[in-house]
């Protein structure tokens, strides 16, 4: 007898270790991604008076993830290639760093703990940026914050309003090692109401920005703190077409007049604003869009390190970081994308930009085309 059981036993161990691992597979979702950008730049010109060559570059960029999904939680994370220290930047340039055929540098993008109870929901570790934004030119996409983030959504019956949803985190850019307050780090807080069956969106918020170096990458000079209020919107302007105008404004409400580190002709530089206006929606094979973006962002509207390095090439090199300086600066964005397969995009984007205040005797400029090509895998 006992040597059926020990036989029953043996063929079972397989069977129940093959049920849990399958049963464990079904709670897994992969993701992957490929870029691969065509970029062309020129009229760029330096704080000097002089213009940096032309430069045409080929660039690339690849990412994957895996998620872990329960009924009330889910957990995972994304590696992705891209230099460890630009974190604006994902793309890798083909030759360049990285010259006869070396390996390539690969970074964890992301790594969390996200939970959901009905109108209830909070974060954990580094994950998406998860505050409401119309586009890059406060925060880029490819900035992900580490901290704590719970957000609450209120139901509400009504023939106008259709839900309001409080958003709040508290994220650590630069852990000091002693309490909290002597960290760099940002705290946000957000309402997004959203009105008249989802046409009309707007949402107020708080950004602290506390502790945070003039330079990233540990070659501060001095820290400064930002106190940023910002206003989005968002308006669909037809109900039988998909045509929306967007605007942001941003007051940065720090008094800086005493601070002087600063250069006095940039003290009083803290609001901006984005205009834009899009058409078209990217949801099957053969659809299309068409965007115009109009940028105007003062000095300190932003954390130009954290903001997109996009529109120009302006960076901290002379400084000894990658990382891109992308305010201080007027612009526009114009953008035409198609959908040539239900996992493939097309994108093709244009920029003028210039500076708003010189920082030497001449103001910086830029012109820049590029060409993306996304596929999901």
């Amino acid at each position: 007898m006992k040597k059926i059981s020990l036989t029953v036993l043996l063929f079972l161990m397989p069977v129940a270790l093959f049920a849990q691992l399958d049963s464990l597979i079904s709670k897994l979702s992969f993701e992957s991604d490929f870029r691969f950008r065509i970029e062309q730049d020129w009229n760029s010109k330096k704080s000097d008076g002089t213009y940096r060559d032309d430069r045409t570059r080929f660039r690339y960029r690849l990412r994957a993830g895996i998620t872990y999904a329960e009924k009330w939680y889910n957990t995972g994370f994304r590696i992705r290639t891209g230099n460890p220290n630009k974190q604006q930047d994902p793309q890798l340039t083909l030759g360049e760093g990285f010259k006869e055929f070396g390996t390539l540098p690969i970074g964890l993008e992301k790594l969390y703990f996200v939970g959901k109870w009905s109108t209830f929901e909070f974060s954990l570790g580094k994950n998406t940026y998860p505050f409401e934004k119309n586009n890059e030119l406060f925060w880029s996409d490819n900035v992900f914050p580490e901290g704590v983030f719970v957000g609450k959504n209120f139901p509400v019956k009504s023939n106008i309003i259709d839900a309001v949803n409080i958003k709040a985190g508290h994220f650590i850019m630069s852990a000091s090692g002693a309490s909290f307050n002597q960290d760099a780090y940002f705290q946000g807080l957000q309402m997004h109401i959203a009105f008249l069956k989802n046409r009309f969106e707007i949402f107020p918020s708080l950004y602290l920005f506390k502790n945070i170096p003039n330079i990233p990458d540990g070659n501060e000079t001095y820290e400064i703190d930002y106190s940023i209020f910002h206003i989005g919107t968002r308006l669909q302007l037809l109900r039988t077409a998909p045509l929306k105008v967007e605007f942001d404004y941003y007051n940065n409400f720090q008094d800086y007049t005493q601070n002087d580190s600063i250069p006095s002709n940039l003290k009083g530089q803290n609001t901006g604003f984005v205009l834009g206006l899009k058409y078209g929606k990217l949801s099957e094979k053969g659809k299309w869009i068409l965007e115009a973006s109009y940028a105007y962002l003062q000095q300190y509207s932003a954390v130009d390190f954290m903001a997109q390095n996009d529109w120009a090439r302006w960076d901290y090199s002379s400084s000894g970081s990658p990382d891109g300086r992308l305010t201080n600066l007027k612009g526009i964005e114009l953008v035409l994308g198609f959908m040539i397969d239900k996992k493939a995009i097309l994108k093709m984007k244009y920029y003028v930009v210039e500076q708003l205040v010189p920082y030497g005797i001449s103001k910086e400029t830029g012109s820049r085309i590029r060409l993306d090509l996304d596929v999901q895998l």
